[in-house]
């Protein structure tokens, strides 16, 4: 993704990285158009794995690549491309999901796009006292005793990725919010709710714990698990792995898919500059 205007430096196939000073391009303002980072990707998930059996082939075909750009939606008309694909992806699982446009005032919305169409886009809410958390519905209780701790809480949400998208674009969607929350605004927590069959992912490559048991949830209409995630782990997984691509083998998370370190600082401004 982009940073400064020079070409980062290139880890395995999946790790181009096209840098880009925009501040200086906009003239220090952000524009509603322009991406927060960009980047050069295999454009399949299927692209990044060799098969054990294929391993000492030697493969000679181009690797079909895309460019991808994270963008906050900060128009109603990206706000809604960006529920276009949260209804697509969740009623194909069959789910209920409020995908409405309303904004609410502690909400980002981050969607990523490539060749003019939406393939993922998450929300980030940050804890309000008036506001709260939308995992409030179905656990205050225990978001409760984090605060009652002095925890400052935040929810990733409303998460979708189309198929066949390259993680990158996942771990691009999350290493951003984890900047906006944490870098930005100083939260300490990820709180999220999960279908029980998702939990394992969750904990295998972000690093989550369970912290409230299973319950209904009623914004989707199935069951959820309340997971949570220290920040400053977070951190101290981006500080050991990001930006490693292919290059940590024994590393199982998305945390190599994560931006190198130095793409921070201009991360940060930007998203300074662009939020509404």
């Amino acid at each position: 993704m982009k940073k400064s205007p020079t070409l980062c430096g290139t880890r395995g196939r999946d790790s181009s990285l096209m840098c880009m000073d925009l501040s200086r391009a906009t003239g220090g303002t952000m524009q509603h158009d322009d991406p927060i980072i960009s980047f050069e990707a295999a454009a399949k998930l299927r692209d990044l794995v060799i098969r054990e059996q294929e391993a000492s082939i030697a493969h000679t075909h181009a690797i079909d690549m895309q460019v991808f750009h994270i963008r906050m939606a900060s128009t109603a008309g990206h706000r809604e491309a960006a529920n276009l694909l949260l209804r697509k992806m969740y009623g194909w699982r069959g789910y209920d999901v409020d995908a409405g446009t309303q904004h609410a005032p502690n909400r980002i919305t981050l969607y990523a796009e490539t060749g003019g169409a939406t393939v993922g886009t998450m929300s980030l809410c940050l804890d309000d006292p008036k506001i709260g958390l939308p995992a409030d519905e179905n656990f205050r209780d225990k978001l409760d005793e984090l605060r009652a701790a002095g925890r400052r809480l935040c929810e990733p949400s409303r998460l979708a990725i189309d198929k066949n998208v390259t993680k990158r674009v996942f771990a691009s969607l999350i290493h951003i919010s984890y900047i906006y929350a944490h870098n930005i605004h100083g939260y300490t927590d990820y709180v999220i709710e999960v279908n029980p069959r998702h939990v394992m992912f969750y904990k295998r490559m972000l690093g989550f714990r369970d912290f409230g048991g299973e319950r209904p949830c009623t914004r989707v209409g199935a069951p959820a698990v309340l997971l949570r995630l220290e920040l400053e782990y977070m951190g101290e997984q981006i500080g050991a792995f990001a930006g490693m691509m292919e290059q940590a083998p024994g590393e199982r998370s998305f945390y190599p898919y994560f931006f190198p370190l130095r793409d921070e600082s201009g991360i940060t401004s930007r998203l300074i500059q662009g939020r509404d």
